[in-house]
């Protein structure tokens, strides 16, 4: 049986909301990772400023209190306010607090 020129025009209709989906999602995808890069950079950078100003590891610390969820407080546990955690003061003896940085 020959395909109508109706089911031909629904034929490719069904083809491009398949497509314009496809589209929303890869658009929603993208725009995800750059949220959670972001989210990243700052972290990183607010973690990094904490270790050298006293205002930030407050504003840190009061953070971490008020994360709601037990395991996104715990991922803090080791973090030390006063400077580097335990692990990263021994991988960089650079970042020590000891004036002449031998550790």
């Amino acid at each position: 049986m020959a395909e109508t020129e109706l089911e031909r025009a629904e034929k490719r209709y069904a083809q491009a909301k398949a497509r314009l989906q496809g589209l929303r999602n890869r658009e929603a995808t993208r725009k995800r990772k750059l949220d959670t890069r972001r989210k990243v950079i700052l972290g990183g950078a607010l973690l990094d400023l904490a270790e050298r100003d006293s205002g930030a590891a407050a504003m840190v610390e009061r953070l971490v209190r008020n994360l709601s969820r037990d395991q996104d407080q715990k991922a803090f546990a080791e973090w030390d306010s006063d400077g580097a955690s335990a692990v990263d003061a021994d991988a960089s003896p650079a970042r020590s607090s000891d004036p002449d940085g031998s550790g």
